[in-house]
C-alpha cells in the first residue's frame, strides 16, 4: 500500500505542476491585454448580483437548458465534476489510510457513511454517462461530414471533443470499477444507497475476495490517474472552459453584451478624443495585444458549442462569419504569437522567423487572422452573444476591430462612406435637407379630414407636454417609414399625449457611425443631440425606432445625456391597457409578427407588440419558427442598412421566405428599417410571382390605429 500510495501522490504532483505551469501561462498571455478596470470594479460594486448570477447562470445553466436534450446532458456532467470530487477525497483518503494502517477504509468524516451521499455519486455518475452518450448522438446525427456548414459544430475541433467524452468515459468505469472491488473487500463506507455501484459488486463477486483486493487498489490508482490525465488535457484544451466560465461569467456585462456598444477604451480609460495621442493610446484592436484582458478570457472560454454559429443571420446566408470561428480564430492566433507577446526584447530576437512574422500580421485584412468580409457581415443583430452559454461578447470584439478599420485605416466598405458624409454634413444618412424632417408634420396638419397640429419645439419644450417624440431619421425621411410616424402622432392625439417633436433641430443619434466604427462621429453626433435635448428641458422621450431607442436609453448616458426613454409600442400597449386608446374595428387577418433585433434581443421588449396585436378584434396572430430571443435578423443593423450585400442569400430574403411559410395576410414589426428591408423582399416575391399581391408589411402602431379609428380597408405599402 506505501509503494501504491507514492505512485499515486508522484502522479498527482507530475500532473497538477503540467497544470499549473499551462494555468501560469494562460494567466501571463490574458494579462498582456489590454486593462479593463471597469469589469473589476462592476463586480466589487454588485456583489449580491454576481453571486446570484452565478448560481442561475454558472451552476443553474440557465442558457444551457434553453436548448434540450443537449442542455440537460450537459447539466449532468458538469454537475458530475462537483459532486464526484467527494469521491477523489475518498480515493485520496484512501491511498493515505492504506500508506498509514495498510486498509484503503478511509470515509469522509461526518458524512462519509451517509447512504445518500453514496446514492448520489452513484446517481450522478449514471447521469453523466447518460450524458456523454447524448453528446455522442447529437455529434454523431449533426456531425458536419452529414450537414456541412448547417452543423453548428463546422469548424471546431472535433478530435477535441471526442477526446473528453472518452477522458470521462475513462472516469466513469474506473470509477465504479474500484468501488464496486470497495464493497466486496469491505473497504466501502456506505452500507446502502450506492446502487450502481452495488450492480458491479454482484459482477465482481465471483472473482474472489484476493481479485478484488487488487481490482480495489488497481481501480482506485487508474481513476486518480485518469483524472490527473483529464486536468492536464483539460488546461491544454477547449474544455479549459470549466474553469475559465465562471470567471468570465463574473466579470461580463450586466445584464449581458447587448444594448449598449461600448465606449472606446484605451489603457483602461474611456478615450477622450480631444486628448488623444495616436503614438500612445489604442485606437480599437489593429493587433491581438489590443485585446483587453476580458478579451482574452472570452478566447480561452468559448467551448466551440457552435450555437452562436446557428443562430447567425450571416452565416445562415452563406456569408464567412462565424461567430464562433471570429472567437477561435483570435485565440489561435493569440497562442502561436504568445512566445513573442509573452519574450522580452532580446528574447524575441531569438525566436524562430515564423513566430517573429506573427508580429506584422494584420488582424483584419486580405492576408490577416480576420478576413474583412467576415468583419463587414455583422448586423449587430445578438443572435451570438443572447445564445453564448459562456457569456462571450462578440459584438464588443467586431466593433472593435471595426473601429480600428475605420479610424486607423479608413478601411471599410465603400458605399458606407457616404453615409458617413452625410451624417457629418447633413445629419442624416441620406443626405437631405434638414427642412424635410417637418414635412410629415404638414401633411397631418393639411389632412382634409381630422387634421393635426403637431407641436414642433423652437426653444423649450412646453410645460404641457408629456413626451418628446424622437421622429429618427427613417421615421421623417423614408416614405414607409413615414407611414409609422403618422400613425403614432394620431394615436397619441387621440389618447390625449401631449407630445412635441424638434423636427430640424433633430439629428441622427448615431447609431449608424458607431455600429460602423467610426466612434468619433457618433460621439459628436451625440454631444450635439444631448445638448439640444437639455436646452429643451427634454426628460421624456418616445421613439419609433429601435435603434434611436437603443443609443438614446443605453448609449447617451455614457456622454451624459440621462432621458427616460420609451419605444411607441410600449407606450402604445399601455395606453390600450389604461383604456385611452380602444380597438374597435376587426381587422381579418393572419398576421405574423417579426422581432426587430434592437428592440427584442437587445432591449427585451417582446410583449408590447404582441399585447397590442392581441386586443385588436380579427386579428390571427402566427409566430415564425425563428421568434422573440431565437429571431432573425431582416439585416439592417451594423449599419448594413447602407451596405451593399454581396455574398450569398441576402438576410431580408431569408426572414420573409419563412413568414411566407406561415402563409400570412400582412407581416408586422415594429422598427422602420425592418420595415423597408421586408418591404424590398415582399416585392421581389411579389414580382417573381412568390407571394400574393394583397401581402404588406405595415408596422404595429399602423394596425392599431385602422383598429382605433375605423379604417377597414388597408393602406397598402409602396415599394
Amino acid at each position: 500500500m506505501l509503494a501504491i500510495a507514492i505512485i499515486g501522490l508522484v502522479m498527482t504532483a507530475v500532473a497538477v505542476a503540467l497544470a499549473a505551469r499551462r494555468v501560469h501561462f494562460l494567466y501571463r498571455l490574458a494579462t498582456s491585454g489590454q486593462p479593463a478596470p471597469e469589469r473589476v470594479e462592476y463586480a466589487k460594486a454588485h456583489v449580491p448580483e454576481e453571486i446570484k448570477t452565478q448560481l442561475v447562470e454558472v451552476f443553474g445553466q440557465r442558457k444551457l437548458l434553453k436548448w434540450t436534450p443537449s442542455g440537460v446532458a450537459h447539466f449532468f456532467v458538469m454537475w458530475a465534476f462537483f459532486i464526484l470530487a467527494t469521491v477523489y477525497l475518498e480515493g485520496y483518503g484512501a491511498l493515505i489510510q492504506g500508506a498509514i494502517t495498510g486498509t484503503p477504509d478511509f470515509h469522509i468524516p461526518i458524512i462519509g457513511t451517509w447512504p445518500v451521499l453514496g446514492f448520489l455519486q452513484d446517481f450522478i455518475a449514471v447521469a453523466c454517462l447518460l450524458g456523454i452518450i447524448t453528446f455522442a448522438a447529437i455529434r454523431i446525427r449533426t456531425s458536419p461530414k452529414r450537414l456541412g456548414r448547417a452543423s453548428r459544430f463546422a469548424g471546431s475541433h472535433l478530435g477535441g471533443a471526442w477526446l473528453v467524452l472518452f477522458m470521462i468515459f475513462n472516469v466513469l468505469w474506473t470509477l465504479f470499477l474500484f468501488r464496486g472491488a470497495a464493497i466486496n473487500t469491505g473497504n466501502f463506507p456506505y452500507a446502502s444507497g450506492a446502487f450502481a455501484s452495488e450492480v458491479v459488486a454482484g459482477w465482481l463477486r465471483p472473482l474472489g475476495e484476493g481479485a478484488n483486493e487488487v481490482l480495489e487498489l488497481a481501480g482506485l490508482l487508474l481513476h486518480l490517474g485518469v483524472m490527473l490525465v483529464f486536468l492536464v488535457i483539460v488546461v491544454n484544451s477547449k474544455h479549459m472552459h470549466i474553469f475559465t466560465a465562471p470567471l468570465n461569467v463574473l466579470f461580463s456585462r450586466r445584464p449581458d453584451g447587448l444594448g449598449a456598444a461600448q465606449p472606446m477604451r484605451s489603457n483602461g480609460k474611456i478615450l477622450d478624443f480631444e486628448e488623444a495621442d495616436p503614438d500612445t493610446d489604442v485606437f480599437g484592436r489593429g493587433k491581438i495585444t489590443d485585446t483587453t484582458w476580458k478579451g482574452f478570457l472570452d478566447f480561452f472560454t468559448c467551448t466551440e458549442c457552435g450555437r452562436c454559429q446557428s443562430q447567425c443571420p450571416a452565416w445562415n446566408t452563406g456569408k464567412p462569419l462565424s461567430p464562433k470561428m471570429l472567437i477561435l480564430d483570435q485565440r489561435d492566433h493569440a497562442f502561436a504569437m504568445a512566445p513573442y507577446i509573452l519574450a522580452t526584447e532580446a528574447e524575441r530576437e531569438k525566436l524562430p522567423d515564423e513566430v517573429k512574422a506573427l508580429a506584422d500580421k494584420p488582424l483584419v485584412g486580405e492576408d490577416g487572422v480576420i478576413h474583412p468580409d467576415v468583419l463587414w457581415s455583422c448586423t449587430n443583430c445578438g443572435a451570438c452573444v443572447e445564445q453564448c452559454p459562456v457569456d462571450i461578447e462578440h459584438i464588443d470584439h467586431i466593433l472593435d476591430m471595426r473601429r480600428y478599420q475605420v479610424m486607423i485605416e479608413s478601411s471599410f466598405p465603400s458605399e458606407a462612406g457616404t453615409m458617413l458624409k452625410n451624417l457629418e454634413n447633413r445629419g442624416n444618412p441620406w443626405g437631405l435637407a434638414e427642412d424635410k424632417r417637418l414635412e410629415w408634420v404638414e401633411e397631418l396638419a393639411s389632412r382634409e379630414v381630422d387634421p393635426i397640429e403637431v407641436t414642433v419645439v423652437e426653444d423649450k419644450l412646453p410645460e404641457d407636454v408629456e413626451y418628446l417624440f424622437w421622429v429618427g431619421c427613417a421615421g421623417a425621411l423614408e416614405d414607409r417609414a413615414k407611414k409609422t410616424t403618422k400613425a403614432v402622432a394620431e394615436l397619441l392625439h387621440i389618447a390625449g399625449v401631449k407630445f412635441a417633436v424638434l423636427g430640424p433641430m433633430e439629428a441622427c443619434t448615431g447609431d449608424p457611425a458607431r455600429r460602423l466604427g467610426m466612434e468619433f462621429l457618433f460621439t459628436m453626433l451625440a454631444q450635439q443631440n444631448i445638448e439640444t435635448l437639455n436646452d429643451a428641458g427634454v426628460k421624456k422621450i418616445v421613439a419609433t425606432c429601435p435603434h434611436c431607442f437603443n443609443t438614446l436609453a443605453n448609449e447617451y448616458p455614457q456622454l451624459g445625456g440621462h432621458f427616460e426613454v420609451i419605444h411607441h409600442t410600449q407606450l402604445l400597449a399601455r395606453l390600450v391597457e389604461e383604456g385611452r386608446l380602444t380597438p374597435i374595428t376587426p381587422i381579418e387577418q393572419k398576421i405574423t409578427y417579426h422581432d426587430p433585433c434592437f428592440l427584442g434581443r437587445h432591449n427585451k421588449v417582446y410583449t408590447q407588440p404582441r399585447d397590442i396585436m392581441a386586443k385588436v378584434p380579427g386579428v390571427k396572430a402566427q409566430e415564425m419558427h425563428r421568434c422573440k430571443d431565437r429571431g432573425f435578423c431582416c439585416g439592417a443593423g451594423g449599419a448594413r442598412m447602407w451596405m451593399e450585400e454581396r455574398i450569398g442569400k441576402r438576410i431580408n430574403t431569408e426572414r420573409v421566405d419563412e413568414a411566407l411559410t406561415t402563409d400570412p395576410d400582412t407581416v408586422s414589426t415594429a422598427c422602420p428599417f425592418c420595415l423597408v428591408m421586408l418591404g424590398d423582399a415582399i416585392n421581389e416575391k411579389k414580382n417573381a410571382g412568390e407571394a400574393k399581391e394583397s401581402l404588406e408589411v405595415v408596422d404595429v402602431a399602423d394596425l392599431l390605429v385602422r383598429s382605433v379609428k375605423g379604417e377597414r380597408q388597408p393602406t397598402t405599402v409602396d415599394g
